[in-house]
């Protein structure tokens, strides 16, 4: 299995699925995930056809994944209608347009219908060429760990074992619960072969005990573990960097997502940049951004 870390960004682009998962735990915990609204961008010119898209801007700054939020947004039945991208036929042609894998988050409970996390839902994802579905709670809307775990059996049993589905809370999403290592763990043990786990310093009360010991059993599950900024701390100083990448590695996650709660649905690109430097180095970050520009014929 290749490691995230050398593939090019053609063959990023048809990453997907169990082959993700393992070249992400081939990693050893050097794989970035960045999360945005696609119907935002921090980079919109003030000529009607120019701007950078907030996928393109979290690709060009280090990120191996890229998962959109609220898809709902987005979509409109035939085509995805991206912030200055334009319109996609399938997720498979935004990935192979930005040279990444396309995730997206579904969700358990009262949400927009399209963003429900069903399996109808799911499977026309899938059928599109997603290539991760993160099963979360966006802010407010009342989902516990217990409803991501159940949902996320139920999209296993649905979808079958071939299909990468990374599900837990990277905030309490307006439900407040303990977020403890065997609740974390569960959602491994439900179906999902990945787990999100809150890195310390993001959510009160997850320690660096509580979260080492979450990712331990995550993966004694058989399931990697996704540690993630959730709380708009993705938008902050940049000398946090060092704290929250280093607790990330030294809890043991596989993959580092950074949320989209900075400005205009995205995180802070130099945020994410120096993020990605301190978790795998200049020589790394610098190869993944400078094979964005290799074209494959």
């Amino acid at each position: 299995m290749s490691r995230i870390l050398d593939l090019d960004s053609a063959q990023l682009a048809h990453l997907r699925g169990r082959e993700l998962t393992a070249s992400v735990a081939a990693s050893e915990g050097r794989a970035v995930v960045a999360e945005v609204w696609a119907n935002m961008t921090l980079l919109m010119s003030a000529h009607e056809t120019g701007g950078v898209s907030n996928i393109e801007v979290a690709a060009a700054f280090g990120a191996d994944i890229v998962i959109i939020n609220a898809l709902e947004t987005v979509f409109d039945g035939d085509r995805w209608n991206l912030a200055v991208l334009g319109g996609f036929d399938r997720l498979a042609d935004i990935a192979d347009a930005v040279g990444r894998p396309i995730g997206v988050n579904l969700e358990p409970g009262t949400v927009p219908e399209l963003r429900k996390a069903t399996v109808e839902n799911a499977k026309r994802l899938v059928d599109q060429g997603v290539a991760l579905l993160c099963v979360t709670a966006n802010p407010a809307t009342g989902a516990t760990l217990d409803d991501i775990a159940r949902t996320s059996e139920e999209l296993r049993r649905g979808l079958g074992d071939d299909v990468a589905i990374w599900s837990g809370k990277m905030h309490m999403a307006g439900r407040i619960e303990t977020l403890d290592a065997g609740r974390m763990a569960a959602v491994a043990e439900a179906g999902a072969d990945g787990v999100l786990v809150p890195l310390p310093g993001t959510v009160p009360g997850v320690t660096r005990e509580i979260a080492a010991e979450a990712v331990r059993r995550i993966h004694a599950a058989g399931a990697v573990a996704m540690g993630t900024i959730g709380t708009s701390q993705e938008g902050s100083h940049r000398n946090l960097v060092p704290q929250l990448a280093l607790n990330a590695k030294e809890i043991g996650v596989d993959a580092h997502h950074i949320g989209d709660a900075y400005a205009a649905g995205s995180m802070d690109p130099e945020f994410l940049y120096d993020y990605s430097v301190a978790i795998r180095g200049r020589r790394h970050t610098w190869h993944r951004m400078g094979r964005n520009t290799r074209k494959r014929g």
